[in-house]
């Protein structure tokens, strides 16, 4: 394939780093490459890594099929204990008790979030309520009523061998959220959960051992050195 032009467009898979939000690393790419069509398909938290697709050009008419497809995460939740944000974005405000909870019980609960499910968002998410993220609200004190939502996890694998920690492996569709996911879980388990690591590793057959660092884009060549192109 040729070199690829602004016109074209085209797509980069990044591995977005700790405490970045999706948009630092999309506005770090439009400084970095001078190109002013840039977007990213699909949001991850600032405390979350992992894959991150990166549109330019007449590919950011992409974007919204791009993230359409199923997602890969792996991760932690950790038992017996709750925050706000149901991540470690806020401070612990609750701990509950977890020796009740076997194997055969987790199991049978983990049961209850595979194939078809429902769930709530999370108060600290990109959710537009009344204009404003629903993050925005809830920085600001405010809580606000956010509508259950129809999902898929396809897959829902854990390994317990650290308990109380759970490391998990997810493959779910469009618009799940596993900070609800974990919430929802300590629930089922009559204790609390919170998320305390989530890595995105892949977007449908985009992985994330294929995406490069930011640090690895230092000016306009980069970026287009690292830049692609879908098979036709």
């Amino acid at each position: 394939m040729g070199e690829l032009t602004i016109e074209e467009g085209g797509f980069l898979l990044i591995n977005k780093p700790i405490r970045w939000t999706s948009f630092d690393v999309v506005k770090k790419l439009r400084n970095l490459s001078r190109i002013k069509k840039i977007g990213h398909a699909g949001t991850l938290d600032p405390l979350a890594t992992g894959l991150l697709i990166i549109c330019y050009g007449k590919y950011t008419k992409k974007i919204e099929s791009m993230q359409a497809q199923e997602k890969g995460y792996e991760g932690s939740f950790e038992l017996g204990k709750t925050t706000p944000s149901f991540d470690l974005e806020t401070a612990i405000d609750a701990e509950y008790p977890v020796n009740h909870i076997t194997s055969q019980f987790l199991e049978e609960k983990l049961d209850q979030f595979r194939g078809d499910i429902k769930q709530v968002p999370p108060q600290f998410s990109a959710v537009k309520v009344n204009g404003k993220r629903a993050y925005e609200h809830a920085r600001n004190g405010k809580k606000i009523e956010l509508k259950i939502r129809d999902t898929h996890i396809s897959k829902f694998e854990v390994d317990h061998s650290s308990f109380p920690t759970l490391k998990f492996k997810i493959q779910c569709a469009k618009g799940t959220y596993i900070r609800s996911l974990a919430r929802d879980l300590g629930y089922a388990l009559e204790s609390g959960a919170y998320m305390s690591s989530l890595t995105r590793t892949s977007i449908g057959d985009y992985l994330l051992s294929d995406a490069v660092q930011i640090s690895d884009i230092q000016d306009t060549e980069d970026f287009f050195k690292f830049a692609r192109q879908l098979s036709s």
